[in-house]
């Protein structure tokens, strides 16, 4: 009898366990290699606040976003949406056909803007389960209200400095009290709460403290590649502070922390910005991205997977972590049992989409389209397009007009073309990517001969 009361009393405390909402954190790091960091094996660049998360996290080391460039990967990341379906396809409306700031540029970045309201947001969803929501660092999608947030600092185009964040690019750099603050009035209200904590680091300018700038100098890097790796650091620092806010007030077990970055970096070498094949491109620069689930409460035990993950997985898996609603029409996993269960993701492969940074018309994503990718198991195919760039040519190359084919597990930096190889592969996920987008217009000029 004693031993069946233990066993009712522990279900119990499982299930009151499993329906307590957990808060919910977004840590999205802006423009950085999936290389940068001390779990991933970089040989210089510290980040022991990260490490010791991913230590504390299901890690996916394959974790990737379908688009290498800021606001369309923010957008899927909000709306659970490919760039070509939720319409916020590049930064900026082309200069070309309308001068930055005329009336006629700003009434299409008002309508890109508006595209999200064609969705239920992340924040809105959440809402539906009673939470408070708190937007910092960066948005490109008009007011922090705009985006269904209940909280935020963001005021948004058309404000002064409303492009990609104004008041909201402060956090982290310039401390963490509006996060802080946030949390007290949602513990006050007994309410959960969902960050999303999309800091302008360790993104340009790369202006560190002078502290975190000597160590690198010091090591005889050009002072390019110091300046970036001292932010990589700085902005570890940074999420050591947002998850001593949590700890401090008891919160960290019953929080789910999401790691993601929103694209890839490489810095070059000889001057401030990035090299080739780095962000913008859909090379593995761009594109891949660690990705972490951290719940002490929620069943997730730290292990490190191997399986291809995709930022347009979050989405899903964070509303099913609160028991919100979950959209029918979105495409990513919700990977939550296979998370608590250990279980192998029931995917073949993932794929992607890249568009020029200038959209050249913000009702027609083709116009823009300059590669569509398909990542399985090992092999990698990319396909190019013949979309309209406008401004930065040289971060968009397409030199290699063919299928582009590589072995990941042997390649992965992308050096050897292997499709002349294989054609049997590339048919097969040429015939996919097809599937998955089918195009209006025909604007493929990779034939492969």
């Amino acid at each position: 009898m004693k031993k069946f009361i233990i066993t009712l009393c522990f279900l119990l405390a499982c299930s009151v366990q499993a329906a307590k909402k957990p808060n919910i954190v977004y840590i999205i790091s802006d423009d950085q290699a999936w290389t940068d960091y001390g779990f991933m094996g970089h040989p210089h660049i510290k980040t022991p606040h990260l490490d010791k998360l991913a230590g504390q996290s299901v890690l996916f080391e394959r974790g990737y976003v379908p688009t290498a460039l800021c606001r369309p990967s923010l957008a899927t990341l909000a709306t659970g949406h490919f760039a070509h379906r939720h319409g916020v396809t590049g930064n900026d409306p082309s200069p070309k056909y309308a001068a930055r700031g005329s009336d006629l540029n700003n009434q299409r970045r008002a309508k890109l803007i508006s595209y999200l309201d064609k969705f239920d947001t992340l924040p809105e969803l959440l809402a539906e389960r009673g939470y408070l929501s708190h937007q910092s660092g960066k948005w490109w999608e008009g007011s922090y209200k705009h985006g269904g947030f209940t909280h935020g600092m963001t005021r948004g185009f058309p404000e002064p400095r409303g492009r990609h964040g104004d008041d909201g690019l402060k956090i982290g750099r310039e401390g963490m009290e509006p996060i802080e603050k946030f949390v007290d009035h949602a513990v006050a209200q007994k309410k959960p709460f969902f960050l999303w904590y999309g800091v302008f680091l360790p993104h340009t300018p790369h202006n560190p403290p002078e502290r975190l700038l000597k160590k690198y100098k010091e090591q005889g890097h050009p002072i390019s590649v110091a300046k970036y790796y001292a932010c990589c650091e700085w902005f570890d620092e940074t999420c050591g502070q947002l998850i001593d806010i949590l700890e401090k007030r008891n919160l960290r077990d019953d929080t789910l922390i999401v790691y993601v970055t929103d694209n890839g970096w490489i810095q070059n070498p000889k001057r401030n910005g990035y090299a080739p094949r780095s962000k913008q491109t859909p090379y593995e620069g761009g594109v891949r991205t660690p990705i972490m689930f951290s719940w002490p409460n929620g069943g997730l035990d730290p292990a490190k997977r191997s399986e291809l993950v995709s930022s347009i997985d979050l989405f899903p898996t964070a509303l099913a972590a609160a028991g919100a609603r979950i959209p029918n029409d979105v495409p990513g996993l919700n990977l939550l049992e296979n998370l608590r269960k250990k279980q192998p993701i029931k995917r073949k492969g993932i794929f992607g989409e890249s568009l020029a940074h200038d959209i050249a018309d913000i009702k027609n994503p083709e116009a823009s389209l300059l590669f569509r990718w398909r990542i399985e198991g090992k092999w990698k195919l990319l396909l190019t397009y013949d979309g309209e760039v406008n401004r930065y040519q040289s971060t968009h190359p397409r030199t290699e007009k063919r299928p582009q084919l590589f072995d990941l597990s042997k390649d992965p930096h992308e050096k050897t073309n292997l499709a002349k190889k294989h054609p049997e592969i590339v048919a097969d996920l040429a015939a996919k990517i097809a599937t998955w987008w089918p195009l209006k217009e025909r604007k493929v000029i990779t034939k492969f001969e």
